[in-house]
């Protein structure tokens, strides 16, 4: 009958006639087949094949709804908000939109149900539950979830103020592009202070926004840093944490006629080596600089290994999206990082957002001669110690050693000298031992990605769309199972990523600390986690091992 209604819709094999697929579509309905009630409602609704009746199409929608229909459950909660076809009710709204919501059946839905929480419609306001909604809705790109974030993050409602959050949300919604975001501070801020060239924060908005001769800077006077109590040197950098007095600006005061700030701001200021021979291309009009940034109290990806090992999958797999989207900018604006490893992603307090630092900055900046070779040895792809050129595929290796990290919570090759021995081994092949438990579709995808030859690597489009995939569909499983029946049952996936989602939640369920095992071998006092300079090394090992540098050059 359903298939009859169809065919009658859509013309195929007979005629378009909209009275008979209504016939059919009823016929269906009152027998029971529940996929069709969701259809027969929007008969009602639009007036096609029958006339138009608001009562009829809320009776079939809650129907539909009471059967499970991912649609009808959100169609029903707007029919009560709105009193279409059935007198309002802004409790049952409430009630409909929290099951859509906590289902996952529909991002609407969330912001909706976040509405009702802001405004106290149908249950009693709430504002924390009102922000962890809109912050859901966010993350799965709803523009109207993120405007509300800017103003909860910068009001304090619902959350602490945070105004890096409130910034990074008003550049998601720039990047959309579906939205002029007019309260973004399009203006530059201009000698707000005198001789306060000796430190820059800066963050251009120019090319992410396509605004012209617009960005946002600031320039902040060295004798407002508390920086005498925390100093150290990483990498081609030496590095003071610092308290700012002012703290940078966020808005314009417009009672007080002055820069609002957030006082009292901790922040790493990281000086350039050789940053007073920066050309032009590198803000020549400043002759010593220092690197300004938030510090991220819970700093690096490497430190958060431990507590990373002991998430389930669903939790891994989404913080390796993260890390896979900031590689993705990266690439697309035909970038390659060169210097990609844990020490160089860091992480928010609540190890819900990822930041990857030291773009350009992993050699120093004044030294621009493609002979040089710079990087942290076990990250470093072959065909990079063997003194070819960096490519995107190379960021793609070291990201394999990332997602090995996952399994294993301790950095690759800890045990060994980082040493001519160990270029060898890795241009011989030689890879981190494969966890025990790790699923076999995980571990398929990381070999791929630390293949001996960059061709052979999946590009980082690819790598996006399989970890999405796979984060879509162990998501919609736990929103299925959430009475914890575990009747698998996602619709629309093909055996092969239903049979991969299962790896997870089977290696999940044997989730023993194996990885504390490992995490007790104690690092190899030659085991190097900073960048350092390989190129002299290189030049030694290619006249002593020339076989294993001539594989795989391209």
């Amino acid at each position: 009958m359903y298939d009859l209604a169809v065919c009658y819709v859509k013309g195929e094999g007979i005629e378009i006639n909209l009275e008979r697929a209504f016939y059919w579509y009823q016929k269906a309905a009152e027998n029971g087949i529940k996929e069709v009630m969701i259809d027969l409602a929007g008969c009602y609704e639009n007036g096609e094949g029958t006339e138009k009746n608001l009562e009829k199409a809320f009776y079939w929608n809650k129907k539909a709804a009471e059967n499970g229909d991912e649609k009808a459950i959100f169609n029903l909660a707007l029919s009560y908000y709105n009193g279409k076809g059935i007198e309002r009710n802004l409790e049952k709204a409430f009630y409909w939109y929290q099951k859509a919501a906590e289902n996952g059946y529909d991002i609407k839905a969330m912001v909706n149900l976040a509405m009702c929480y802001e405004n106290g419609e149908g249950t009693e306001k709430n504002l924390e539950k009102a922000y962890y909604w809109y912050q859901k809705a966010a993350e799965y790109g709803d523009e109207r979830a993120m405007s509300h974030l800017i103003k909860y993050y910068e009001d304090g409602l619902g959350t602490k103020i945070n105004l890096e959050k409130a910034f990074y949300w008003r550049q998601k919604v720039a990047e959309s592009n579906k939205a002029s975001s007019k309260n973004m501070d399009q203006f530059c801020i201009e000698c707000i202070e005198p001789h306060m060239n000796n430190i820059l924060y800066y963050q251009e908005l120019v090319k992410l926004m396509k605004i012209d001769d617009h960005h946002w800077c600031q320039q902040c006077n060295a004798r407002r840093f508390q920086h005498d109590f925390s100093k150290w040197t990483r990498g081609f950098s030496e590095i003071h944490k610092a308290i700012w007095s002012d703290g940078p600006i966020y808005s314009w005061n417009f009672d007080k006629q002055q820069w609002s700030r957030q006082t009292e701001y901790e922040v790493v200021l990281k000086i350039i080596n050789n940053s007073s021979c920066l050309n032009n291309k590198f803000l020549d009009e400043w002759k010593h600089h220092y690197n300004l940034m938030s510090c991220a109290k819970k700093g690096s990806l490497r430190k958060c290994l431990p507590d990373i090992v002991k998430c389930k999958w669903q939790d891994k797999l989404q913080l390796l999206e993260k890390i896979i989207l900031g590689l993705k900018v990266i690439h697309e604006s035909n970038l390659i990082h060169r210097d990609f490893h844990d020490g160089n992603i860091l992480m928010s307090d609540d190890h819900n957002e990822v930041f990857i630092i030291d773009l350009g900055l992993c050699k120093p900046i004044d030294d621009l001669q493609d002979d040089e070779i710079y990087g942290v040895l076990p990250y470093m792809a072959p065909e990079i110690l063997r003194k070819n050129p960096y490519t995107p595929a190379s960021d793609i290796y070291s990201f394999a050693m990332i997602m090995w990290e996952f399994t294993s919570g301790i950095p690759p090759f800890n045990h060994k000298a980082h040493d001519h021995d160990l270029i060898l081994d890795i241009c011989n092949g030689n890879r981190p031992e494969i966890i025990k438990n790790t699923p076999k579709c995980y571990i398929d995808l990381m070999e791929k990605c630390w293949d001996p030859n960059p061709l052979n690597r999946p590009t980082i489009i690819i790598l996006e769309n399989i970890i999405s995939e796979w984060n879509r569909c162990i998501n919609k499983y736990f929103s299925i199972n959430i009475d914890g029946n575990h009747t698998f049952d996602i619709p629309n996936i093909d055996n092969q990523l239903k049979d991969n989602i299962l790896e997870f939640i089977e290696a999940n369920e044997t989730l023993v600390q194996v990885q504390a095992n490992i995490s007790i071998i104690q690092s190899h006092p030659q085991a190097y986690y900073t960048s350092r300079k390989f190129t002299e090394i290189l030049i030694q090992e290619e006249s002593e091992e020339t076989q294993c540098f001539d594989e795989f050059i391209i």
